[in-house]
């Protein structure tokens, strides 16, 4: 019998060439089509706000306007009063008489991709009214990039805004990044995809073994087509079934460590920061006489799972609620939790981006909903709602 042939050296090279090109191909063709589709533009933040500081956040140039767009959203734009806040007003005094919130938090209280007048800072003071009759005053601070530390730095910054009081809303992405004081690598300016990830993969390697680098640099190139207009359409499209886009998230590792009811180190000596961050700007509130009242927006995953009362073994939507509650109370401050209203709503992560995870303008009116629910029902006084107009919210519900 004849041996088979076997193929010329120069084939068993060019054939997966040819394999990996027309991938190659197919792959460029596809984003091409997608990116018809879903497009996206610079971020504002270059724009609004120049070079982030590592340690103290981003700040809005005074008076200054730009607006960008993600994949998911339409173009959304930014103004900034004299102070630098999306405020809807100018900064200053409050009027005579007028009872003031003033917000904290980051770029989900400050409506990232949300125009400003769809924020739930902005929906709120009708929604108070509603229910109690009385006309407030709601100011946003709210910051791209103001997570907890950064928001206990800027505490005095919140009491010069004369609050009757403050309201810090609070996401599960704000306690992941908690640090008390972040850094950041930035790549070399001017250089390319291979550049940048050769920098990344150097710079892994100052800490991590060979393996860990190479595998840190495939979950980044693998972020980085979730991030691309085909990346974005595919995950769009998976995570319109509910089912897939709890699963798919709570797959995700570290990000969904907070719905774990066994927290890992990490996010333990994460909750001990936002402890010391809190002590801090609760201690500055009192001293100023000014309520501070905490609330914890839901993840989208968080709420389609308190939606649909279950989950798997081993999570917990309600395990961060119940961390947070325990340390604001701790240090004298008010919480309030929106958390259990979402078991009435149906599919509520139709109330969010599903790639980008930030609350889109139905989520915000929801939110709005919620916390002028909670803040009228007693835990704040001078803004509790009659019992007729409590009562009869229940009936709706």
């Amino acid at each position: 019998m004849d041996k088979e042939e076997k193929l010329p050296k120069r084939d068993i090279v060019l054939l997966p060439l040819l394999s990996l090109l027309t991938i190659g191909i197919l792959i460029g063709c596809a984003e091409l089509m997608a990116h018809r589709l879903y497009t996206e533009s610079a971020p504002f933040l270059a724009v609004c706000t120049g070079p982030v500081d590592p340690i103290t956040g981003a700040r809005a140039f005074p008076n200054s306007v730009c607006s960008d767009k993600s994949f998911e959203t339409e173009r959304v734009e930014y103004r900034f009063n004299s102070c630098g806040h999306r405020a809807g007003m100018e900064c200053g005094q409050k009027a005579p008489g007028a009872y003031r919130i003033v917000i904290a938090g980051s770029s989900v209280t400050m409506g990232h991709s949300v125009q400003q007048d769809k924020t739930y800072a902005s929906l709120l003071p009708a929604n108070i009214f509603r229910l109690t009759g009385r006309s407030v005053e709601v100011y946003n601070e709210g910051m791209i990039t103001v997570h907890p530390h950064v928001a206990a730095l800027r505490a005095d910054e919140l009491l010069a805004a004369k609050p009757d009081v403050i309201l810090w809303t609070i996401s599960p992405f704000d306690i992941q990044v908690e640090l008390p004081n972040p850094t950041f690598a930035n790549p070399p300016q001017g250089t390319g995809l291979l550049a940048t990830a050769w920098f990344k993969f150097k710079d892994a390697l100052q800490s991590h073994s060979l393996s860990d680098a190479a595998a840190g640099l495939s979950q980044r190139m693998l972020k980085k087509f979730d991030e691309s207009s085909l990346g974005t359409l595919l995950l769009h499209t998976m995570y319109e079934s509910q089912s897939v886009y709890v699963k798919s998230y709570l797959s995700s590792g570290d990000q969904a460590g907070f719905l774990q009811t066994e927290p890992s180190a990490d996010w333990q000596t994460r909750l001990r920061y936002f402890d010391g961050d809190v002590a801090t700007l609760a201690q500055k509130a009192k001293a100023a006489g000014v309520p501070l009242v905490v609330v914890l927006i839901p993840h989208g995953v968080q709420a389609a799972m308190i939606s649909t009362g279950t989950w798997p073994a081993g999570y917990d939507p309600y395990k961060l609620d119940n961390e947070l509650r325990t340390i604001v109370l701790s240090h004298g401050g008010i919480y309030i939790d929106i958390l259990p209203d979402y078991r009435t709503i149906p599919n509520p992560e139709r109330g969010y981006f599903l790639v980008d995870a930030h609350p889109n303008v139905l989520g915000h009116a929801t939110i709005s909903k919620l916390l002028a629910k909670e803040i009228t029902a007693g835990v704040i006084p001078a803004l509790a709602a009659p019992a007729q107009s409590q009562a009869g919210l229940e009936q709706k519900k």
